[in-house]
């Protein structure tokens, strides 16, 4: 703003009016031609006939272009302060800087994933849901608490090494779902729109509510965790131990991450079993809980990998590593717990979910200022 004065004067002292150039210094053209004696005379006339008022329309008067060249200041500074401080005129100050998103435009994010889960129902029993949550679930179930590797930051199931575990076989229908949501918010990283896409799974399948802290970022296929560190659906309670206490997880947190399996189905071309668990497979209950301990399970007769199947129905599966949780003392305690009350389940659910989706994150936001986001029927 000063800047723009110190020109416009600068102009003003240099510039001369027109009519004070001699006329030595005018083009030839404007030179005014010679005149007799008696013209001379007669143009005299007429000059002082007019009023001394008229001095002030003359060519060369600067009272004029000092008029136009203060109006001109004037408008110079009050556009610099416009520009400068708009709040003064009653207009928002400009953003500065780079885009850093918000509660609001993670909801959105949120918002359109659940839109793709209500409209898109051409999978398995009718929803996404499940393949969603078992994203989120083996992308976050990588870690190892004693090297600080793995887990939901780095997003490095989308390289072959990683996505190729036998583990993961059947998630890029996951990860296909999720681009069209990726390429509407691009500023969102695979890592979290990955986990974001769990939290919203579980809270759309009527489950409970799962906070949610951003930050994680993508890393490339230097970041792939070896094979070998998700379960191993045919191993017994040793496993699961080995398994879930490399990840930080004790007895109670393991069991309660087991009830996600009153989600979704096994298949064939996938894990190698086949079924679902429940019998409403895109609804999360303690359902889960409840049919491991009121039905009876016998070896299902079939050329596939050892399974259970219930004696009553024939149609519902349960996988070696599910009827180790009610054979083994420690684990059955807490599965007594949760088929007895669906609350107490759902809010060990979400604390063990929310430390599964968190680990391995250099988060920068605390964790007093999680996030949890409304689902479509709230």
């Amino acid at each position: 703003m000063a800047s723009t004065t110190r020109t416009l004067a600068r102009a003003l002292r240099t510039t001369r009016p027109s009519s004070l150039l001699t006329s030595t210094a005018r083009p030839a053209r404007f030179l005014i031609p010679t005149q007799t004696v008696g013209q001379q005379h007669q143009y005299q006339r007429r000059s002082y006939a007019s009023s001394p008022d008229d001095k002030e329309k003359f060519d060369g008067n600067p009272s004029g272009l000092i008029f136009g060249a203060t109006a001109l200041v004037l408008g110079a500074v009050g556009y610099a302060t416009y520009t400068q401080k708009p709040e003064w005129f009653g207009q928002a100050a400009k953003v500065k800087g780079p885009f850093v998103p918000r509660y609001e435009d993670y909801q959105k994010v949120y918002d359109a994933i659940a839109k793709e889960l209500s409209e898109k129902d051409d999978y398995d029993d009718g929803s996404y849901g499940p393949v969603l949550l078992r994203l989120a679930w083996h992308a976050s179930g990588t870690y190892d608490k004693e090297t600080n590797t793995g887990g939901s930051n780095g997003a490095t199931m989308r390289f072959a090494p990683e996505g190729d575990h036998g583990a993961n076989a059947g998630l890029k229908t996951a990860r296909d779902f999720l681009e069209p949501i990726k390429e509407k918010f691009p500023w969102i990283s695979y890592s979290d729109l990955w986990i974001l896409s769990g939290v919203c799974a579980i809270q759309e399948m009527q489950g409970p509510k799962i906070p949610f802290r951003a930050g994680r970022s993508d890393r490339d296929l230097s970041f792939c965790t070896p094979d070998g560190r998700l379960p191993d659906a045919s191993k017994d309670h040793t496993h699961i131990r080995a398994i879930f206490g490399r990840m930080g997880f004790n007895d109670q947190e393991m069991v309660a991450l087991s009830g996600a399996h009153a989600l979704g189905r096994c298949h064939t071309d996938r894990s190698g079993y086949d079924g679902p668990w429940t019998f409403s497979p895109t609804t999360l209950t303690n359902d889960y809980f409840k049919l491991l301990l009121e039905e009876k399970w016998a070896w299902k007769k079939w050329n596939g990998p050892k399974q259970f199947e219930d004696v009553k129905t024939k149609s519902l599966m349960m996988l070696p590593t599910d009827l180790v949780l009610i054979k083994d003392k420690s684990f059955r305690s807490h599965v007594d717990r949760y088929a007895k009350d669906n609350d107490v389940f759902f809010k060990e659910f979400s604390d063990a979910v929310l430390r599964l989706f968190e680990l391995g994150v250099p988060f920068v936001q605390p964790e007093d200022q999680r996030w949890t986001f409304k689902s479509s029927f709230d």
